[in-house]
């Protein structure tokens, strides 16, 4: 279904998503696709009329509570501060070179005598030289859209004097509003992360669509167990390499982690949706790169912190991890009891349709075991729109006030931008086999 421009309350998966992450629900599939904008092309206020791409702009107490930091902070942030909830972004196809018409060539004679600066024919009428100097080569822009607001309300009620005697002094008094407030805070805190989780979740969810779904893009999974036995002739399953052949493993995954990076950084049609489209018979694309500044590395730490200790001081280089580009994640979804429960993902997703030009939804996506997700910066994003807090006056009948805290925020997900997803499955694995344990890469 196409992003709603007004408002969408979000108060509903909000608490799903923290009831997943805290251990108060078990995984479920999360329909994310009505909080999440994934981009179109189509706009309702019409396009201008030059390049026909561009929308038109619009007793002794003790307090049991700690502080709490949310995570997952490594996306684009971006602040329209609640005037807008619709963003516009322009990108450009690639465009090819042209003929020659400095020279004589194989293709044309442009310097002869009589010949003019135009396009000079021949008695059958076909071209002997190049166009003139004014031949016209506009850029080839590409608006997508990213409308849309999620919002929820947050609310804590303070007394006057009505519990006054619950405590002995103003200290202890004192200590439990700072807890009170505390934990408040800690609310919104486990919110903001579960917004950004839900941003994750549908971006791994929609890079899996793009390339192993629909096939739209190249190169944008990987399925890290496949890729190990197709290099060494192996069929081991993920469970063996997660244990058995482990060091194996790591190293192969962390080289090859290190040579995506790489190729992230040259200009192509790959890792992204290329927007690709036929004009007067030849065929344009969004190119993308991603320099290794601009890169976002999330990855299951639970299976990085074996890495650690197993490859990294021989593999690893300190560039790839920089505090300021990785993050490990300790769980994708559900913060489960086994490090395969917190590698899970099953989410219902947001996804571009280039045939419509709308932004609708997948059907159920189930990743059994997440290692990690590259993507651009640009690709990733956060709105915030509004985040306000209001007071009451004193309720003079019951003595009491409240603070309600109001959110507005947009969660960003643009296809054209290059992601790759690294999972692990057993779909190529070829059951009841011989050990090969013997087969040592």
């Amino acid at each position: 279904m196409a992003r709603r421009i007004t408002p969408t309350d979000g108060y509903a998966i909000m608490k799903a998503l923290v009831r997943e992450a805290t251990g108060q629900s078990n995984i479920q599939v999360n329909d994310l696709s009505s909080f999440v904008s994934a981009g179109e092309t189509i706009l309702s206020t019409g396009m201008e009329n030059v390049f026909n791409a561009l929308g038109i702009v619009m007793g002794r107490m003790f307090v049991a509570s700690r502080p709490y930091k949310a995570r997952l902070n490594l996306m684009n942030n971006l602040g329209t501060d609640g005037y807008t909830s619709r963003i516009r972004k322009i990108s450009f196809y690639a465009k090819d070179a042209t003929a020659s018409g400095y020279f004589n060539t194989n293709l044309y004679t442009n310097l002869a005598d009589g010949f003019t600066s135009g396009e000079n024919k021949d008695s059958n009428g076909d071209p002997q030289s190049t166009k003139s100097q004014w031949e016209q080569h506009q850029a080839m822009p590409l608006q997508m859209n990213f409308a849309g607001s999620t919002v929820w309300d947050d609310c804590l009620t303070m007394y006057e004097d009505q519990i006054k005697a619950a405590f002995r002094d103003p200290q202890e008094l004192a200590q439990f509003v700072a807890g009170q407030l505390t934990e408040h805070a800690n609310d919104i805190e486990s919110q903001k992360e579960a917004f950004n989780r839900m941003t994750l979740l549908s971006k791994i969810g929609a890079t899996y669509l793009y390339t192993a779904d629909t096939g739209w893009v190249t190169g944008g999974v990987i399925n890290l167990t496949t890729a190990f036995n197709t290099r060494f002739g192996t069929n081991y399953t993920s469970a063996q390499l997660r244990s058995t052949y482990l060091k194996d493993f790591l190293a192969f995954m962390v080289a090859t982690i290190s040579k995506v990076s790489d190729y992230m950084t040259e200009r192509s049609a790959k890792y992204h949706l290329p927007m690709t489209k036929t004009v007067n018979g030849e065929s344009y694309s969004i190119l993308r790169h991603t320099p290794y500044d601009r890169q976002r590395l999330y990855l299951f730490k639970p299976l990085f912190q074996d890495a650690e200790s197993l490859v990294l001081p021989q593999i690893f280089h300190d560039e790839m991890l920089r505090q300021d580009n990785y993050e490990g994640v300790t769980f994708w979804q559900h913060n489960g009891n086994t490090d395969e429960a917190r590698a899970q993902v099953k989410v219902r997703v947001p996804f571009y349709n280039p045939s419509t030009g709308a932004q609708e939804s997948s059907g159920d996506i189930e990743l059994d075991y997440v290692v990690g997700l590259m993507t651009d910066v640009d690709g990733l994003m956060t709105d915030y729109q509004i985040e306000r807090a209001l007071s009451t006056p004193v309720e003079a009948r019951k003595g009491y006030r409240n603070t309600w805290l109001h959110f507005s925020k947009n969660a960003i997900n643009d296809p054209t931008e290059n992601a790759i997803l690294f999972y692990m499955d057993d779909s190529a694995v070829t059951p009841d086999t011989p050990d090969n344990s013997a087969v040592t890469p």
